[in-house]
C-alpha cells in the first residue's frame, strides 16, 4: 500500500513518530511515498528528518502557536489573532496538499495532528482513507486525566484534536502504557525509532535537556552558574544559533542533532524536558528519570506530564527544575522491561490494521473532487 504523511512539524515529537512509523512501514513491505510537513516560518525543517525520512517533502505554512517576548509562554490570544489573519496563506497550504494527493493518489493518508489534515477533509471531497496517529488522542479515552482548573484551555485543546482528526477512518492513541480500545479510539504503543534500542545505556556524569523554546535558556544557565559542580548538556533548536556553544565550563547548548541526542540521553543521569510526548517516551526506553515541565500556555502539555507523571516516568515541575531531577531514582528494571515490549508490538498493530484495509471494499480514488467546485 502507498502511505503519504502530513506531519505537524513544530518540534521534533511528530517528527521522530513519521521517522518511526515509515521504518516500520517499510519493513512490512509497505510504501511511503511522501511527507508533507506543516510549518510556522520561525522553524527550519532538523536535519535528522531531511536526511532520514527517504522521500519526497514538501513543507507547507500551518496554523501554530505563538509565544511571548521570551519564547516561553503561548500567548492564546495573539495565536488566535495571527492565525486568523493567515488563512489565505493556509487556503493556499491545503491547495498544494491537494495536489500532492492528486499527484500521488495515496492508498491512506496519515495524519501527525496536522491541522491542514482535517481541513483538508473537511473542505475537499476525497476517498482516500486518513488515519490520525497522536498521543493527543487519548483525550475521548475515559482513563485520560485532563490538567484541572483551566476550562477554556480545555475546551480548545478538545476542539483542535478532533479537529485534526476530521474524516478519520482510524484514531490512534499513542499511550505510554497500555489501555483497553474504547469506542473508535484504538490504543497503541509509543513510536520509537530502531536507533534508540540499539543504544548502549550507562550512567554518565551530567543531566540532559531539551527544551522546544529556546527562551528556556536562561532558567538553565542561571541553575548551571549557582551549581558548576552540575555538568548539563542542553539541546534547543535556535535558529541562528551555532551547533555547539560552551556557555559556561558545566554547560553545552547543542543545535538539535537527533542521534547526538539520543547517544546523550543513553548516557545521562536523567533527563529534563519540556513535557512533549516523544522524549518522555524515549527516556522511558532507556530506563532516565525524567522532570517534564510543561510549556506555559499549552494545555496538552499540562495533560502530557500529568500522564506522564500517572504512568511512572518522572515528575511533573513549572519551571527547569534539575535540584528534583537530581532526587529521582531509576524506574524499576521490570517496569522498563514490560515498557520496552509493549513498544515493539507495534508489527503486529500495523498488521492488523492493513488486513482490516485490505478486506473493506475500495472507491474509486480517481474522482478527487475540489470542495468549492
Amino acid at each position: 500500500m502507498r502511505f503519504l504523511f502530513l506531519i505537524q512539524g513544530e518540534g521534533r515529537g511528530h517528527l521522530t513518530q513519521a521517522l518511526s512509523f515509515a521504518a516500520i512501514l517499510r519493513k512490512e513491505q509497505q510504501e511511503v511515498i511522501g511527507v508533507v510537513v506543516g510549518k510556522s516560518p520561525r522553524r527550519q525543517l532538523p536535519d535528522f528528518f531531511i536526511q532520514k525520512i527517504d522521500c519526497p517533502i514538501t513543507a507547507v505554512e500551518s496554523p501554530n502557536f505563538e509565544t511571548d517576548g521570551l519564547e516561553k509562554k503561548i500567548l492564546l490570544g495573539k495565536t488566535i489573532r495571527k492565525n486568523l489573519a493567515k488563512i489565505p496563506s493556509y487556503w493556499m497550504s491545503l491547495q498544494k496538499v491537494h495536489q500532492v494527493i492528486q499527484q500521488e493518489h495515496p492508498d491512506v493518508v496519515v495524519n501527525f495532528y496536522e491541522p491542514l489534515g482535517g481541513l483538508y477533509s473537511l473542505f475537499f471531497s476525497t476517498k482516500t482513507v486518513f488515519w490520525a496517529i497522536g498521543h493527543q488522542y487519548l483525550e475521548r479515552h475515559p482513563e485520560f486525566t485532563f490538567a484541572p482548573n483551566r476550562g477554556l484551555e480545555k475546551f480548545l485543546f478538545r476542539m483542535h484534536t478532533r479537529l485534526t482528526a476530521w474524516g478519520a477512518t482510524e484514531h490512534l492513541a499513542l499511550s505510554f502504557l497500555p489501555k483497553a480500545d474504547y469506542n473508535d479510539v484504538r490504543i497503541v504503543p509509543p513510536l520509537l525509532r530502531q536507533e534508540i534500542k540499539v543504544l548502549e545505556v550507562s550512567l554518565g556524569e551530567f543531566y540532559l535537556t531539551y527544551m522546544v523554546n529556546p527562551g528556556y535558556a536562561e532558567e538553565v544557565i542561571t541553575f548551571a552558574k549557582n551549581n558548576p559542580n552540575i555538568q548539563i548538556k542542553a539541546f534547543w533548536d535556535k535558529k541562528g544559533a551555532a551547533k555547539t556553544e560552551f556557555t559556561l565550563p558545566n554547560l553545552q547548548f547543542h543545535q538539535v542533532d537527533d542521534q547526538a541526542f539520543l547517544e546523550a540521553m543513553a548516557g545521562c543521569k536523567g533527563l529534563l524536558c519540556t513535557a512533549g510526548f516523544e522524549s518522555v517516551c524515549e527516556a522511558m526506553y532507556l530506563g532516565k528519570p525524567v522532570v517534564m515541565v510543561p510549556v506555559a500556555g499549552q494545555y496538552e502539555q499540562a495533560c502530557n506530564a500529568l500522564d506522564g507523571e500517572l504512568s511512572g516516568a518522572g515528575k511533573k515541575a513549572n519551571f527547569f527544575d534539575f535540584e528534583l531531577l537530581t532526587t529521582l531514582s531509576y524506574p524499576d528494571t521490570s517496569k522498563t522491561e514490560s515498557y520496552r515490549k509493549w513498544t515493539e508490538s507495534w508489527p503486529s498493530v500495523l498488521r492488523k490494521l492493513v488486513y482490516q484495509l485490505e478486506s473493506e471494499p475500495r472507491g474509486d480514488q480517481s474522482d478527487l473532487v475540489y470542495a468549492s467546485n
